[in-house]
């Protein structure tokens, strides 16, 4: 006998019942962005501290915080797309879900494909810029004072949505055979 699962009344985000295969690889960037949060963290600190109470700043925390930003994120996107906690309108789906399995799944599958997509696309736009800045050997920062190479920003951008295309990617076969199934992710 054939039954559509329940939606739950309550949870969270959409999650594919079956591990998912990149889970480990996401876990450990999500917990170097963690890491990296931290300790950008304590550069803030001992800079105001040291610009406020001893007259002394540190040199190029700012421009160091503000590339940081988006390495950060792309690092943490695979995590948030394996554990099924991208952005989404979870009413929605219910209300599809709820109607139709069938239209369910073609809108879950869909929105893997176009994650995929997109962070495909984002490579390959992302992919020149890091070229060209490990050719050319870009700093950011001011000479003689602080510089900073600017390839390992553009690498995890790049690497962050080769990871995240990928995780939308192998999501899809789960996403197909658990449409339906809201709640906390295993």
């Amino acid at each position: 006998m054939h039954h559509e699962p329940e939606l739950a009344a309550e949870g969270g985000s959409a999650a594919p019942a079956d591990p998912h295969p990149l889970q480990g690889i996401a876990r450990v960037l999500a917990a170097a962005g963690t890491v990296w949060i931290f300790l950008m963290m304590m550069m803030v600190v001992a800079d105001v501290v040291g610009r406020n109470f001893l007259d002394t700043p540190i040199t190029g925390v700012a421009e160091f915080a503000a590339r940081s930003v988006a390495s950060i994120v792309f690092l943490q996107l695979a995590a948030a797309i394996c554990s099924g906690r991208m952005t989404r309108s979870d009413f929605l789906l219910r209300l599809v879900g709820s109607r139709s399995l069938t239209a369910l799944r073609v809108l879950e599958v869909g929105n893997a494909v176009l994650g995929t997509a997109l962070f495909v696309a984002l490579t390959f736009i992302a992919w020149p810029e890091l070229a060209d800045a490990w050719r050319s050997n870009e700093f950011f920062g001011v000479q003689g004072v602080y510089t900073v190479p600017t390839w390992p920003f553009r690498a995890l951008i790049v690497g962050g949505s080769v990871v995240a295309a990928g995780a939308y990617l192998l999501q899809i076969p789960s996403l197909w055979r658990h449409a339906g199934e809201f709640g906390e992710p295993a």
